[in-house]
């Protein structure tokens, strides 16, 4: 159970580091840059060679080799094949031990769904709603294999209170969040991050500029690399992105705030004042982005610090839905 846990963990570091790479390739648009899949130019590796190169683009006339995110992509693909690999291990290592065998089947299956995604985006030319479905699905997995390494936990202790009142809020907070980080990934596949340039509202005429409709549509096209709608529309997701923030904003505050002032058990009280820490940081990248005009560094690490929140509030629903223990519930 020990090399059990072992690989549980590392799966979870290498998901992590997954969910970053996702977002740089994405940033640097490179998510394209092998115009095929699941090789590139029709190669396991970048073509290097000059009859390499010579052979992909007459392959792929359309769309010439750019190295540099050629190699963002296929390591992306490495590390995501990678993680699949372990997961794949860890549930074949569930089978055999017969524990947490249903959600490393739930994770094998998200592990397969993902993999169709990754598909989809390069052959779909990233087709907005595969990318934003692509991005949920690794936070998924990432919230999948972080309560896959608290159930074996050894070290994790049980709660003395009884907080099974708290339950639906929580509720509510990580849908808020789900919902936040759909966001992110709708506003950064449309390209609408650098629409608005000004705080704390959009620049010029933006209220009468406002529509839903055009925001949330999908029109067909060929390719949807740099985007396919006009302002109005990305003017409305940005902004929608930015007014569901302040409603993210004030529920982990709310929730963060309410376990560190009330609840009686140490461990929920010190992940609340994580959380607020998490979502001061996530506020200040969010900021950063539109002040400096989303730098890459910047806005990976605001796609890093979203999944941390993420987790954070997982371990916290992890420790509000422990049954008390006995000393607790007397």
């Amino acid at each position: 159970m020990a090399k059990f846990r072992a690989l549980a963990l590392l799966a979870l570091l290498l998901g992590f580091i997954v969910v970053g790479m996702g977002a740089y390739t994405r940033l640097t648009e490179a998510g394209l840059g092998c115009p095929d899949w699941p090789g590139c130019y029709g190669f396991n590796l970048v073509p290097q060679t000059a009859a390499e190169i010579a052979i992909a683009e007459a392959k792929f006339p359309d769309t010439p080799l750019e190295v540099g995110k050629a190699w963002n992509e296929m390591v992306h693909r490495y590390l995501a094949a990678g993680l699949g690999l372990l997961i794949a291990v860890l549930w074949f290592q569930a089978l055999y031990f017969r524990r947490q065998r249903w959600l490393c089947t739930g994770l094998s299956a998200l592990v397969v769904m993902q993999a169709l995604l990754g598909m989809w985006t390069v052959t779909l030319n990233l087709m907005p709603l595969v990318v934003m479905a692509h991005l949920l699905g690794g936070f998924f997995i990432l919230v999948l294999l972080l309560l896959l390494n608290l159930n074996l936990a050894t070290w994790i202790t049980a709660a003395l209170y009884d907080q099974r009142a708290l339950k639906p809020y929580l509720i509510m907070v990580g849908l808020v969040v789900l919902a936040q980080i759909a966001l992110g990934g709708w506003t950064s596949s449309n390209y609408a991050a650098v629409v608005c340039s000004s705080l704390p509202i959009c620049e010029g005429d933006w209220l009468n500029q406002i529509n839903f409709a055009k925001g949330f549509s999908m029109p067909s096209a060929e390719s949807y690399q740099y985007g396919v709608l006009d302002y109005s529309a990305r003017l409305t997701i940005h902004v929608s992105h930015r007014l569901w923030a302040g409603v993210t904003a004030l529920c982990v505050l709310g929730i963060a705030l309410y376990c560190w002032k009330f609840s009686r058990d140490l461990t929920s009280r010190r992940l609340a004042q994580s959380l607020l820490v998490i979502l001061l940081v996530q506020v200040g990248l969010g900021v950063s982005n539109v002040w400096f005009h989303l730098p890459i560094a910047v806005a990976v690490a605001h796609n890093l610090v979203a999944a941390i929140l993420l987790l954070a509030l997982t371990c916290l629903a992890y420790r509000i839905w422990q049954p008390p223990s006995s000393q607790g519930a007397r």
